[in-house]
């Protein structure tokens, strides 16, 4: 006979632990807030959906780390902190390439790899990780989320906290807290793209973006589809030497289970089109599906609205703030839709552009930050800062918040930048 535990029930839902913060989603951003919190002495609890964390880098086989270095030559790494530590440990076990330009400069890595290293990197910073977990609602009070109702198979778990920090991707822990948010930008939602692994393609096999578009241009006059795109980028991956290739694209509404679902079978469809297509390429006839996704890999969806709003035209002016609390160093990449080419705009002498303390916090509710694609920038900054690099970024600088704010009430940026310096954060002029 299945019994509760100690926790006591109100109306369904077990009233369970208090946390200092709670961070909803695991992926580079959740992971980055959740260790930050920790090592500035906050007790910490974070929640992801999934089985595992790592978000689009382990569930959606986005297995590129972007941001992390500036295209100028030679490459500058911009991000450090929680995501050097990542990177420490994939290197330590030949898990990640070198920078490596492409249109920008990213490094490419192993998912089954990065998990682990994630669970360590949390682990060992007394981070409490609840998988399987669902934000389902949360409770506001005077201005400010008081609590979170989790959802797992045991039933429904409201957990308390003095700070939150929202790294869901879709905004949800906000939504769920009445907190002021916007879907897009202006009407528009950048395209997401299934990552799609082909394996039994040789070493030696010439598999380019270039060898791949005229395959696919090729396959098209054959009659060969769905094939939506012809662009898109085309790397080999460290230990398995699979190729990784971002080229099926979707335009859907990722707050829409429905639109998800169809958008998810199409796009299987297309992966199967485009392997017909790369064994046309010489030496890859055997070439096989490792895997898609499992899950689409989302560029765009709800936005925090915060205290402040990163330009574009911050972005590729380089600029400098002096409440900076985040770097990054990747260019505007923006995808206006299925099909279309992405629309690239480089940053100032290729370098990199700092992020502001109010893009992360939101506008309207004092306790609560935001971290990765959800955070507040228009359509153009949008193209760049929802890579994972600038997620780690920009979740390491509010998870610290968050823990200052569970401590005395409030953060102000000038102590935020202090702990991220004292945890090696890379922010030049700060400490």
């Amino acid at each position: 006979m299945e019994t509760r535990g100690a926790a006591e029930v109100i109306g369904g839902i077990d009233s369970g632990e208090h946390y200092d913060v709670v961070v909803a989603g695991g992926g580079a951003g959740g992971v980055a807030a959740a260790v930050g919190a920790a090592r500035a002495g906050a007790r910490t609890l974070l929640v992801e959906r999934g089985p595992c964390l790592g978000g689009a880098g382990t569930l959606r086989n986005v297995v590129t780390y972007c941001g992390i270095y500036t295209r100028a030559e030679p490459h500058e790494q911009v991000i450090r902190g929680v995501a050097e530590e990542v990177l420490a440990g994939l290197r330590a076990e030949g898990a990640v390439s070198k920078p490596r330009r492409y249109t920008a400069v990213t490094v490419v890595f192993d998912p089954e790899t990065a998990k682990r290293v994630l669970d360590d990197v949390c682990a060992r910073a007394g981070v409490e990780v609840r998988l399987h977990s669902t934000v389902l609602d949360a409770r506001r009070e005077d201005g400010r989320v008081v609590s979170a109702v989790l959802a797992d198979h045991a039933g429904l778990h409201e957990v308390t906290a003095g700070a939150f920090v929202d790294a869901s991707g879709e905004a949800d822990l906000a939504v769920r807290a009445g907190a002021a948010v916007r879907y897009g930008n202006g009407g528009r939602v950048q395209n997401g793209s299934l990552g799609v692994r082909f394996g039994g393609v040789p070493a030696d096999a010439e598999v380019t973006r270039d060898t791949l578009r005229a395959a696919v241009r090729a396959a098209r006059a054959d009659g060969v589809g769905p094939l939506i795109s012809d662009h898109g980028l085309i790397a080999r991956m460290p230990i398995s030497g699979d190729v990784i290739a971002f080229v099926v694209d979707e335009g859907y509404d990722a707050r829409d289970a429905r639109d998800t679902s169809r958008a998810e079978a199409h796009a299987r469809r297309q992966a199967r089109a485009y392997l017909e297509a790369l064994r046309t390429l010489p030496g890859c006839g055997d070439a096989y599906l490792v895997g898609t996704g499992p899950e689409l890999g989302t560029r765009e969806s709800r936005h925090v609205e915060a205290r402040y709003r990163l330009s574009g035209e911050e972005v590729l002016g380089a600029a400098r703030f002096p409440d900076a609390v985040a770097l990054c160093g990747w260019p505007v990449e923006y995808h206006p839709g299925p099909g279309l080419p992405a629309e690239w705009h480089f940053i100032k002498d290729d370098g990199y552009y700092e992020i502001p303390f109010g893009a992360v916090c939101s506008a309207d509710t004092a306790n609560l930050f935001a971290a990765g694609r959800c955070m507040d920038a228009d359509r153009v900054a949008g193209g760049s800062v929802r890579v994972m690099g600038a997620a780690f970024a920009t979740g390491h600088a509010a998870g610290v918040a968050a823990a200052l704010t569970a401590d005395t009430g409030t953060a102000e940026a000038a102590g935020v930048r202090r702990e991220l310096v004292r945890q090696d954060a890379h922010l030049p002029g700060a400490g």
